[in-house]
This record gives C-alpha cells, structure tokens and sequence, in this order.
C-alpha cells in the first residue's frame, strides 16, 4: 500500500468548505454585505433573537458561518448576543456573557436556563 499524498502547505485550501467562502477580508471597516448583517441584529428586539442562518435569510445573503464571521470580526457595537445557534444556544465565543445578556433582556429560556426557546422567542424580523 502507497503512503497517502501529503497536501502541499504552498497551496490555498482547495475548496469553499475549507473557509475560502466565509473569510472575511482582513482590515478595513465593514463591506457592504457585513453592514447588511449589522444593521439586521440592530433590529432584534429585547427578548426576541434569530439564529445565526436566520439573520442570512433575513439579509438575503451568506450563510450562518458569514454571519457569525461578522459579528466576531464586527458585532461589538450591536445585540451580538440576540444571535444564537439552531439549537438555542448562546454565542459559543462568550456563553456566560450571552446568556446574562439575554436574560437581562427577558429572554425566554428553556428548563435550566443554558438555552433559549426558540418557539417564544424567535423573531421574525416583523416590525414591533
């Protein structure tokens, strides 16, 4: 059996799914789809949230990993913490903090409080 060819370390990554896609341009202020991002969790009411592929949708651009992308790179000035996983839960870069954010907010949580409910508290990015 021949030894598997070692992946030259010269090369990019070969395909989107190895995060060609979802980079975001180092330095610089935010680009046009990153401000779309931003000004969408702007929008999140206190104690309503989106989930990370919501946000996309809503923006009509990108995927989850984008927008996750934005808001670690850019989201400091906006409810960063009003966007969580598919499964409720909170920012995986700063969960405590998320969470003490959400519940300060009057999040609907799940039983133990690590996750929020999504059937309450979705928004759906209607006006108030």
């Amino acid at each position: 059996m021949s030894p598997r060819p070692r992946a030259r370390r010269d090369a990019p990554p070969a395909s989107v799914s190895a995060g060609l896609g979802t980079r975001i341009s180092l330095g610089g202020a935010p680009g046009p789809h990153a401000l779309e991002v931003l000004e969408a969790v702007s929008r999140i009411p206190p104690g309503k949230v989106m989930t990370y592929g919501d946000v996309a949708e809503y923006v009509g651009a990108g995927s989850g990993r984008t927008v996750g992308a934005v808001l670690s790179r850019f989201g400091d000035e906006v409810p960063w913490h009003r966007v969580i996983r598919a499964t409720g839960e909170p920012n995986p870069a700063a969960p405590v903090e998320a969470l003490r954010r959400l519940v300060a907010d009057r999040t609907p949580l799940r039983p133990g409080g690590d996750q929020v409910d999504l059937a309450a508290a979705r928004w759906d990015g209607s006006p108030a």
